[in-house]
């Protein structure tokens, strides 16, 4: 197991318009075994990933970010969904 102090990595600050799709980590490549703890698992798939909040999907660049305060991402997911629902 790795100790990893994420507070000193300043991985939030890439800036997305300049980076280079090539050298994001596809997350289809990603493979995580189940059987590891929760903070084992999340621990593997930073290092996999280099960069949690800059990554691939295929050909499609994600960069995340988070807030103190606001709706949380169930709350948007929701959000999304009865948009889009038709009656």
């Amino acid at each position: 197991m790795v100790a990893v102090n994420m507070a000193m990595l300043p991985l939030d600050d890439d800036d997305f318009r300049t980076v280079d799709i090539d050298d994001l980590v596809d997350v289809r490549t990603v493979s995580i075994d189940p059987g590891q703890s929760e903070y084992d698992r999340i621990l593997n798939f930073i290092w996999q990933v280099h960069n949690p909040y800059c990554f691939r999907v295929g050909p499609i660049a994600v960069k995340s970010s988070f807030t103190d305060s606001g709706p949380t991402l169930d709350d948007i997911m929701v959000g999304q969904l009865l948009k889009t629902v038709v009656i």
